[in-house]
């Protein structure tokens, strides 16, 4: 087949989200020129900022870092570029994708910053699960690695977090917060900068770019990343929602992004609203109640109740005063001192 822009190449693959068929090289101009148009028309970047990389070593950070400094160098953004990475603490995964990550610092002549879980909250992901099994243990990581994030960013003191959130990964949080019920997050998980709190927006670049194309990009490149699922995700209620959203695009690619469509324009009644965000009492961190999820985690953790963090909210606020009162006055346990 020739190519569907007429430059007189072979074509080499059809795009899952548009269906034209193009060689390698306008392929390329292709899916940079439209993280370009997302950048410039969200206006992700102020010219002199400092951005740091959510780094995994995976497909999607790795494209978004290479893709940034092609685009950074070719139209002139006049940014500067950091990787940050947490190291959660998974044996077989996490260790292996950081010489992943420690590549792409030579490739691109990044810096790399590394945090990890151990130095910030005292537990392993590999640790966690021993003490709470297969089940919530993503709770645990996805709260703790938000966190760490912020914290690194903040540690670098950059001025723009970017993470490699796709198309694909948007669609799936769309629906996992219809599934659940939880409309109120839908422009949240739609947007494409959103501010923590603390100051250091997070922007996603590869917002409207589809998963597919990232990894025929990848491999075209011949960019070195890694690929190996995470040991304990198999157990995730996300990959019930990707098998959902990779059904329905079998039957028409179009649906990844006709469901962030929905999900930027859907009407939420006023009742549903995000909590006002505040400071963590505890670690000072940002937070949507008095005391963050985090550190309700790591006290159900080590307090011996590792499942005090994923139960109701009242349960959760019951447990932390009597833990509270257990550790107050000496543990005699009728401290007046405890806020009901």
């Amino acid at each position: 087949m020739d190519c569907s822009r007429a430059c007189g190449n072979k074509a080499v693959l059809k795009r899952p989200k548009s269906g034209h068929k193009l060689c390698k090289e306008c392929f390329f101009e292709a899916f940079e020129d439209e993280i370009h148009f997302t950048i410039t028309e969200a206006k992700l970047f102020r010219p002199g900022s400092t951005v740091a990389v959510a780094a995994s070593g995976g497909k999607d950070s790795t494209v978004l870092a290479y893709v940034l400094k092609q685009l950074n160098k070719k139209y002139n953004y006049n940014l500067k570029f950091v990787l940050l990475s947490i190291d959660e603490g998974i044996t077989g995964y996490r260790d292996d994708s950081l010489e992943t990550v420690k590549q792409n610092r030579d490739d691109y002549e990044m810096p790399l910053k590394v945090l990890s879980y151990k130095d910030l909250y005292g537990w392993t992901m590999d640790e966690i699960v021993s003490e709470i099994g297969k089940k919530n243990n993503c709770t645990f990581c996805g709260v703790f690695r938000r966190q760490a994030l912020d914290r690194g960013a903040h540690l670098l003191k950059v001025d723009y977090l970017a993470t490699g959130h796709n198309a694909d990964d948007i669609a799936e949080t769309v629906l996992m917060n219809i599934l659940r019920g939880d409309l109120a997050r839908l422009s949240r998980c739609t947007s494409i900068i959103t501010d923590s709190g603390d100051g250091i927006p997070r922007v996603k670049p590869l917002k409207y770019a589809y998963e597919k194309e990232i990894v025929m990009y990848a491999y075209f490149k011949k960019l070195v990343y890694f690929s190996t699922e995470c040991t304990f995700s198999p157990n995730a209620y996300r990959g019930h929602a990707r098998v959902l959203l990779k059904d329905l695009e079998k039957l028409d690619p179009s649906v990844i992004m006709n469901i962030i469509h929905s999900g930027e324009s859907l009407k939420v009644n006023k009742t549903s609203k995000m909590p006002t965000q505040q400071n963590c009492t505890r670690c000072g961190y940002v937070s949507s109640q008095d005391i963050c999820k985090a550190c309700i985690l790591l006290e159900g953790l080590n307090t011996g109740q590792p499942t005090l963090g994923i139960g109701k909210s009242s349960k959760v606020k019951k447990a932390l005063a009597e833990n509270e009162n257990k550790n107050c006055c000496g543990g005699k346990g009728n401290c007046n001192n405890v806020k009901s």
